[in-house]
């Protein structure tokens, strides 16, 4: 995901993709356009705009919320939590490790519902004391909304499919009765995939009664979780494959360098048109100083490629694009993953040893699934 950084929360980093503005613009719509038109009507656009973009706000940061309590009690049982990012549907903690026991799963899963459940439960004391006290509309009408949609959040999040905190849940139930975290996520994985395709299915049937909207969001959430599940489900079996395995095992070793002097241009027709290879380790004085990528080549205007150096374009080695050559794969991924360009150099005192790219990672994979001898 990409986007920007929007500040910290408890020593949480919390960044917003560029799908999230997105979401605002629609849900900003469709209270200042629709809801609270039809619901209050009588008052200037101006105030249901007022009310749009409090509730607008306020909502995300119920979805803020929901996921730093996921973030602290995941923090608390241990694992790394490096931030929190949202997104088009909604947010996501970013940790560095998994659960290790299906106990701390279930405890770091049911707080975000939780969470839901008591800011829907506060807003809606709001709202009931601003309707005894016969408080403006503008802000008892603002309250009703987001205790329903905290509620909604809080009941959708339950659903049994894996990876709504729900489906979780459901792992972690499933995990603690066999023992055997693979089935579980596998079972919780169909979960989350039946969940999918029912919202699809309902997507359709909103299709075919006239609400184009509403069904559109519904099969793309369907689609979403589909995919999510998948991946889920994926991403533990590549996990458990990639166990005890070095980068040194998955490198390619000593691959071909370039300069930093370079131009632009050079590196272009001599390399990127001449070889089959995305990027090059760039090397100063036969050490290795960064990495340069086609992507960034792209970015520079076409009319700069002779006056531009590879120096002046290339990821310096201090922005985290290295690692040992003992480092656990785990960790490999991870920087591969911070770094943006799925690529890292292999160094050792100093000295390049080889590079491991996204398709290095797949070939490995693939070898070990043709042998049988992890993945099934």
């Amino acid at each position: 995901m990409h986007g920007f950084r929007l500040g910290s929360i408890f020593g949480f980093e919390i960044r917003v993709d560029l799908s999230w503005l997105l979401i605002v613009f629609l849900v900003l719509w469709t209270l200042s356009a629709g809801l609270f038109p039809s619901n209050y009507p009588g008052l200037s656009n101006a105030t249901y705009f007022g009310m749009g973009l409090v509730a607008t706000l306020l909502f995300f940061a119920s979805l803020l919320a929901h996921e730093v309590s996921h973030s602290l009690v995941a923090r608390a049982k241990g694992i790394p939590v490096e931030g929190i990012t949202l997104f088009i549907f909604g947010g996501v903690s970013r940790t560095r490790m998994d659960a290790e026991r299906p106990d701390d799963e279930f405890q770091i899963a049911i707080v975000g519902p939780l969470t839901s459940l008591l800011l829907a439960a506060v807003f809606g004391l709001i709202w009931y004391v601003g309707k005894a006290a016969a408080w403006s509309v503008v802000v008892t009408g603002v309250a009703s909304y987001l205790a329903s949609i905290n509620l909604i959040l809080a009941i959708f999040n339950m659903l049994p499919g894996f990876p709504l905190d729900g489906g979780r849940v459901f792992r972690s139930i499933i995990w603690k009765y066999t023992g055997n975290q693979q089935k579980a996520t596998q079972i919780a994985s169909n979960g989350g995939k039946w969940l999918a395709y029912l919202l699809i299915a309902l997507g359709f049937w909103e299709l075919f009664g006239s609400a184009l909207l509403s069904g559109l969001w519904l099969i793309l959430i369907g689609w979403f979780l589909y995919n999510a599940a998948e991946a889920g489900y994926e991403e533990l079996l590549i996990r458990r494959t990639l166990e005890g395995v070095r980068a040194q095992q998955i490198m390619t070793p000593y691959p071909e360098t370039v300069n930093t002097d370079l131009t632009l241009q050079d590196l272009v027709d001599k390399y990127f048109l001449s070889r089959r290879y995305q990027s090059f380790p760039v090397v100063e004085n036969s050490h290795p100083v960064g990495i340069i990528t086609l992507n960034e080549v792209k970015d520079v205007p076409r009319q700069e490629w002779g006056d531009r150096t590879v120096r002046d374009t290339m990821i310096p080695m201090h922005t985290g694009v290295s690692v040992r050559p003992e480092e656990q794969m785990s960790q490999v991924l991870e920087k591969m993953q911070e770094s943006g360009i799925r690529r890292v150099l292999v160094t050792q005192n100093g000295s390049l040893k080889g590079i491991i790219t996204a398709n290095d990672v797949a070939h490995w994979l693939r070898r070990q699934r043709d042998l049988g001898t992890q993945i099934r």
